[in-house]
């Protein structure tokens, strides 16, 4: 018996307005490949979009917009050369030993002076130079093994922007064709004083005193799902910049964990919940009969996000009173965006939080993020799979 072949149908993605406008400040940032490469977009595709919104611009506003963009720089300059003297990177290695502190300063000798930096580190000059040259004589075969071990190990927490730690970091250095187990490369971490973002506390948003109609609870805390469009959680959070408030709207596929939709505004309304499902709604390809749980927030009991669930033939579910663990995916998103996103860091303005929260979403979260629950590779890989695996059998 012969075993067919896999075949895999392309389907086109659609995108709303607001995912072209973000990947066109990602592509104006790290250039149109790039952009295209970490977005699974084509390049012409790209090409077309910018090219369209420029046309939309006129003279004068293109160049405020050049204006705005060098004041962005600037300032990104101007924060950089302060970095050192807020402890912004230096903090965490002012509580380690010598060594790590000496390596730090190695590194950032292109931006601080030796001696600024020894200030605040609290050590020697002499004691710098020293390091400094023994790391620069010839070190043994074991030394040299451990120095290249180190390199690589730090190469690939920094290519993961400082989010991971030791458990998933074995398995990136898997993937990249290196075997290192968990102790080997926790104790690397801890002797180059790398450490993943930590996790902290966060207020809840949900705003249930009203008096609107809500829904019943059809997801009863069951997360699972065995295919795409079964079943969606949406929730709302609130992210700080030195502008004020920005609001962010999430819908969740509990198939695969992949962010399907998000819309971000100033104000917290029901249209920016009406966004964040119709963006989803879009990517989806209008899937009918899916449930979207979400909490028993004023928005998401609103007449208009009711009636967007009636008109595509979606069906609400909603949070029992003061139960987070009945939304504790969308929860568990908001915890992790702000500890590997947001905190310990500055944002001046809603813009500059709107472009990081895009590029962590649909570059980082969706595209390459482990993730526990669906076997720790990321969504896309996740969806991906299953997709070949339907075609296998």
């Amino acid at each position: 018996m012969t075993r067919k072949k896999a075949v895999i149908k392309k389907t086109g993605r659609r995108h709303s307005i607001a995912f072209k406008e973000e990947a066109i400040a990602l592509a104006d940032t790290v250039g149109v490949r790039e952009a295209a490469h970490q977005l699974g977009l084509h390049e012409s595709q790209l090409y077309d979009w910018r090219r369209k919104a420029r046309e939309r611009l006129n003279k004068s506003q293109t160049e405020r917009d050049k204006e705005t963009e060098i004041a962005r720089l600037k300032r990104q300059v101007a924060e950089q050369a302060e970095e050192l003297a807020n402890h912004k990177k230096g903090g965490n290695v002012l509580r380690e030993k010598p060594e790590v502190k000496y390596e730090f300063m190695s590194e950032h000798m292109d931006i601080f002076s030796v001696s600024a930096m020894a200030r605040v580190l609290n050590v020697s000059r002499s004691g710098f130079y020293a390091w400094r040259h023994r790391q620069t004589s010839d070190p043994s075969p074991r030394k040299q093994r451990s120095l290249q071990r180190d390199e690589m190990i730090r190469d690939a927490f920094e290519a993961g922007k400082g989010r991971s730690g030791s458990p998933r970091l074995v398995l990136d250095l898997e993937d990249a064709g290196h075997s290192c187990d968990r102790k080997t490369v926790a104790d690397s971490m801890k002797r180059q004083g790398l450490r993943a973002k930590a996790a902290k506390k966060f207020k809840v948003t949900t705003n249930s005193k009203h008096q609107l109609a809500v829904a019943d609870n059809l997801l009863q805390q069951d997360f699972s799902a065995s295919a795409p469009n079964q079943k969606w959680v949406g929730d709302i959070t609130y992210l700080w910049t030195d502008e004020g408030w920005l609001y962010l709207a999430t819908v969740i596929d509990l198939y695969s964990r992949m962010v399907v939709g998000w819309a971000m505004s100033k104000r917290m309304t029901s249209s920016l919940v009406c966004d964040a499902l119709t963006m989803g709604l879009w990517r989806r390809g209008m899937p009918s009969g899916v449930i979207v749980h979400t909490d028993r927030g004023s928005q998401y009991c609103s007449t208009i996000y009711q009636d967007l669930l009636v008109k595509h033939g979606l069906h609400s579910s909603m949070s029992g009173t003061g139960n987070c663990y009945d939304n504790a995916c969308a929860e568990s998103f908001f915890h992790t965006i702000k500890v590997e996103l947001i905190h310990g860091e500055r944002f001046e303005s809603r813009e500059e939080m709107r472009q990081a929260v895009f590029e962590y979403i649909e570059v980082d979260y969706n595209r390459s993020r482990r993730h526990s629950a669906i076997g720790q590779i990321s969504p896309e890989a996740f969806e991906a799979k299953q997709v070949v695996k339907r075609g296998v059998h």
